[in-house]
């Protein structure tokens, strides 16, 4: 699938979460693999993810706000994104000196699955259709440097 520029350092940052939630979700009940397969889940949701997730929040959901009373399909994008980022959040912190559980471990691997191919087949999308170059390239630049190109030319 061809992705606007602007918009291939956020999907350049899913693939490792497709990686690690692909594998997590087969977790065996096994205590050391439920904290390997913990901690690669939540370090990538709570750390390597954290710009992502801001410019998604602060910058992608800014600009496609205006279209959210017109547009259904807008609208319907932008509950299920922080609906799901509400979701990422909950699952990804456990209760004081808890332990993970394999369900747990499964239950956040789907659902950061699920949440990568929604914004990868619908939120996408929806942008490239409703915003302007310039919105797109205010996403371009709020996104991660380490994940930009050169050859993008921007």
């Amino acid at each position: 699938m061809k992705r606007a520029k602007q918009l291939q350092p956020l999907s350049r940052e899913h693939h490792y979460g497709l990686h690690v939630s692909r594998h997590a979700r087969e977790c065996p009940e096994d205590a050391e693999q439920i904290r390997e397969y913990w901690q690669g889940l939540t370090d990538y949701i709570n750390k390597d993810m954290t710009q992502h997730f801001q410019v998604e929040d602060d910058v992608l959901l800014t600009a496609l706000a205006p279209y959210r009373e017109s547009e259904p399909e807008v609208a319907s994008a932008l509950q299920k994104l922080e609906e799901q980022h509400l979701e990422l959040e909950q699952l990804s912190h456990l209760k004081d000196g808890a332990s993970p559980t394999a369900e747990q471990v499964r239950k956040l691997a789907t659902a950061l699955y699920d949440h990568v191919r929604f914004e990868e087949r619908e939120l996408f999308p929806t942008a490239e259709k409703y915003l302007s170059t310039d919105e797109l390239d205010a996403i371009y630049a709020a996104s991660a440097d380490n994940v930009k190109r050169p050859a993008e030319g921007r």
